[in-house]
């Protein structure tokens, strides 16, 4: 019989089982003194790791999703309203809305296949960012228990179960930003619970006011420990905002526009999700047992117009995408340590199914919010299985392995209101994972990793045989997409406190179709491949300081040799981040982060870039008393007159000819704007 003590530090060294591994992590206690859990000994990737609540709850966010930038090497921007999911980039990908990332909240799966605007569209606006208590990150295609949109990477939210003192939070800032918190944990007999409200609005800095308004709840209850025990999550939340889209940068170069100026203001959406889940765990002599489920409604409604008058001068261009989702899905998996030829090995299997039903996905043409005419409307069920099976074993002091094995099945099927685009497709497809990690020394490991990963494509792309825009024929998708990866790495603590890992990587796709949501039809895609390196770190300099340095160096081409040009749109070339936190100093603490977003090719040939980006954001935070605390948050502490993101394509504005004109469209930051936060705990 193994002990249980020993069964579970092995499993936490070998990292298996990610899908779960907030169930591992929280098993035997961490002191973390620094913003991250990054130590030697704590992974299987140099390029993986842990943001811990400390740096959460010292650093400031202008929105709830860029909470992923606390993980290394991710920049998130925003192109519309804030109602709408986020823009992402990581290693030399733009993610469009998060395709190729994989994001879970507390087991549920937040990417959305088949998406009315994207595909893997990830909205994490539902996420009250107090109460995430840590974030499991990791990158590449190496780990087995990640599916699906995890070829860049993947980021685990955790929330909290419950708190130690309830709080109470009110945020006050310019152009009409309004925030209100509530979360209390009543005392119950053998059991936490945790019920919290969030209320928000603003109007932003534009000319047409964003008139964002937003409720977010949750409410949990939790029983057990990590080895025998289980949670139930209720969460919900619905917004309606105006957005301002992209703008031509001509109409502002030459006066027509200003800087924070609309085209079309009647742009905007609403959306909402309502989700109940499950997790348990259950541990016997030879090993633990973990289970989950989850449902989740939602719905999108948006409103965009990206090229104004191109399409059709006399009435805009503004379209509509909505869908009515519902999700159902689970896992169940299996640990359990064993002994092969005289060598400690960890074991994990496990299988992942997800259902979703979409009721309608379409895409109208409209006028100020007004159907005129219908592009395409479709019912889409998508069903899809995985299996992994993965096995670490510690081959002596210094040399540990790591070998998986998964499988995906994916069933298509889909009611078009064309006939031509009805049908049935399924595929399927294997990913082997091989990973040898090596501890030479104390506080040094290296790493060796690879694997083979997907992404799924549309599910309409997969059966359409006609372009609903134009009538023209069409050739159906690849259903799942392959994509190849490596990874070399170390990562050292050089002395007490220092945490600095050094990762080079390369990743292959293949060649894809992508199913475009704007236009209701398919895009196609070229092979591509992906390299580059990737520095974190972080250090506790001093009882009262954190230091945080990340560096990311990118290089993204197509490989076809297509005389238009190698380079690929939009991908991320450079990102850097540096943070300087100041805690306990007294009463006081604070913190400030400067974010570099890199130069990006808009064009295949590069003869078109975007600028770069330098923001700087800041918090001094000031305790009053045990009870009560005030923040003052600064975004764009600089005040740069900078893009959060640019795109080059042709549109039209009044008077310009039929053909329309090629321009970089861009959407700026905001401005320098300050919110002052007053926090009680009781």
């Amino acid at each position: 019989m193994i002990a249980w003590k020993r069964l579970l530090r092995c499993a936490l060294a070998l990292g298996v089982a990610p899908a779960f591994a907030h169930d591992v992590v929280t098993i035997e206690r961490i002191d973390v003194t620094g913003n991250y859990d990054n130590g030697v000994g704590t992974s299987d990737a140099a390029s993986e790791g842990s943001v811990t609540s400390k740096l959460i709850d010292n650093r400031p966010v202008l929105r709830p999703a860029e909470i992923l930038e606390f993980v290394p090497g991710v920049v998130v921007t925003q192109h519309s309203g804030d109602g709408k999911a986020n823009q992402y980039f990581l290693r030399g990908f733009n993610l469009d809305h998060g395709t190729d990332f994989a994001t879970w909240v507390e087991g549920m799966p937040v990417n959305q296949p088949t998406n009315a605007h994207g595909q893997g569209y990830t909205d994490l606006n539902f996420v009250i960012p107090e109460l995430v208590r840590r974030i499991d990150y990791r990158k590449g295609p190496y780990f087995a228990s990640e599916g699906d949109f995890s070829s860049a990477g993947a980021a685990h939210l955790l929330l909290q179960e419950s708190l130690v003192e309830d709080l109470a939070q009110l945020t006050i800032g310019e152009n009409g930003y309004r925030r209100a918190v509530l979360a209390l944990s009543p005392e119950l007999p053998h059991a936490r619970s945790l019920f919290a409200l969030e209320m928000g609005e603003n109007d932003g800095p534009w000319q047409n006011p964003e008139d964002l308004r937003k409720w977010s709840g949750m409410a949990r209850y939790a029983r057990g420990g990590p080895t025998n025990g289980f949670s139930v999550t209720a969460m919900g939340y619905e917004s309606h905002w105006n957005a301002t889209d992209q703008i031509p940068k001509r109409a502002v170069e030459d006066g027509t526009l200003d800087r924070f100026g609309a085209i079309d203001p009647t742009d905007g959406g609403s959306t909402a999700r309502y989700s109940l889940s499950f997790e348990g765990r259950t541990g016997d002599a030879q090993g633990l047992w973990l289970a989950s489920a989850y449902a989740i409604s939602s719905r999108l409604q948006l409103f965009s117009n990206f090229t104004y008058f191109l399409e059709h001068p006399g009435t805009g261009d503004q379209f509509e995408q909505q869908e009515h989702r519902t999700t159902f899905g689970g896992a169940l998996g299996r640990r359990w340590a064993s002994h092969w030829a005289g060598l400690d090995v960890v074991q994990a299997a496990g299988v992942q199914l997800r259902s979703d039903k979409l009721d309608p996905v379409a895409l109208y043409q409209t006028i100020a919010r007004q159907r005129w005419s219908t592009t395409r409307e479709d019912r889409v069920t998508e069903s899809s299985a995985g299996a992994y099976y993965e096995a670490g074993i510690q081959v002596n002091d210094w040399l540990r392995t790591l070998a998986g094995i998964r499988y995906d099945r994916y069933r298509f099927d889909v009611a078009s209101d064309n006939p031509a685009n009805s049908g049935i497709a399924s595929s399927g497809i294997a990913s082997p994972k091989l990973s040898a990690i090596l501890r030479p020394w104390q506080r040094a490991e290296l790493f060796a990793n690879w694997g083979e990963g997907f992404h799924s494509n549309d599910a309409r792309g997969t059966t359409q045989t006609v372009d609903p825009s134009t009538g023209e024929a069409t050739q159906r998708v690849t259903p799942l997409v392959k994509s190849k990866g490596g990874e070399l790495g170390v990562r050292v603590e050089p002395i007490a406190g220092w945490q600095s890992s050094l990762a080079l990587w390369q990743l292959d796709l293949a060649s894809e179709l992508v199913f475009a949501g704007d236009a209701g039809t398919t895009e196609p895609s070229r092979p591509s491949r992906r390299r580059g390196v990737e520095w974190s770190n972080h250090y506790a300099a001093a009882e009262h300081w954190l230091v945080d340095l990340d560096l990311a160096f990118n290089h993204a081409r197509f490989t076809d040799g297509d005389p238009v040009g190698p380079y690929i749109p939009g991908a991320l070339e450079r990102a850097a981040s540096f943070g300087v936190s100041a805690v306990n100093l007294g009463p006081w603490s604070g913190n400030v982060q400067l974010r570099y977003f890199g130069p990006r090719a808009l064009i295949e040939d590069d003869s078109v870039r975007s600028q770069s980006t330098t923001l700087v954001n800041a918090r001094v935070s000031y305790r009053i008393d045990q009870h009560w605390r005030v923040n003052l948050d600064a975004f764009n502490l600089l005040d740069r007159a900078a893009s959060d993101i640019d795109y080059y394509y042709a549109s039209r504005l009044p008077g310009e000819p039929a053909e329309g004109v090629n321009d970089i469209h861009f959407h700026p930051v905001e401005p320098r704007t300050f919110r002052l936060t007053v926090q009680a705990r009781f």
